[in-house]
């Protein structure tokens, strides 16, 4: 009795094996993923208000660039419709606690000179429920970003403002709208 081997059968198998596992990864890679709001609330249905916050830093325009950042944030998540009219349901404001700049790297010919900085930011963020009074969210938060520095570091610190007003308002919206209040 002679058997008949298929060449390339172990590879089929393999193959086959492999495609099988790849396709229960995909079908489970996104079960977490949730469409909209993930506090169980209609997107929308709340709105909010962004007041100015307070710079207690030395570093001017702060409070400005960080409460546009907090407001076009909050507007790509949609939890909330953004009010302008102060009338919103929950009404954040807070206070730009810290600023500070470190040195990150050195220039390779001048161990002594900086080349980049690493921006570092702290605020403290208060949400406030406006019919009940009830406190929301209160707590510190920081952003980050990092300064290649060119000819003058006082520009380069001013053009990178913005950037670290959106990883501090990045996480103030995630706060805000992930929060299980």
């Amino acid at each position: 009795m002679s058997t008949v081997r298929r060449p390339g059968s172990f590879f089929d198998a393999l193959i086959l094996g492999a495609l099988v596992c790849l396709g229960g990864i995909l079908s489970t890679g996104c079960a977490g993923y949730r469409l909209g709001p993930t506090n169980e609330r209609q997107s929308g249905a709340r709105s909010i208000q962004v007041n100015p916050f307070v710079n207690q830093t030395i570093e001017p325009r702060l409070g400005d660039a960080f409460g546009q950042a907090l407001r076009k944030s909050l507007q790509q998540d949609a939890t909330y419709r953004l009010d302008t009219q102060n009338t919103g349901d929950v009404i954040v404001s807070g206070v730009i606690t810290d600023y500070k700049r470190s040195h990150v790297s050195f220039n390779p010919k001048d161990v002594i000179t900086p080349r980049d900085y690493q921006l570092v930011v702290k605020a403290k963020i208060v949400a406030t429920e406006r019919g009940t009074g009830k406190v929301l969210v209160d707590r510190e938060i920081s952003g980050h970003t990092t300064v290649r520095v060119g000819v003058d570091l006082n520009s380069a610190e001013h053009q990178s403002v913005p950037l670290l007003a959106e990883s501090l308002a990045r996480k103030a919206t995630s706060l805000l709208a992930d929060g299980d209040w």
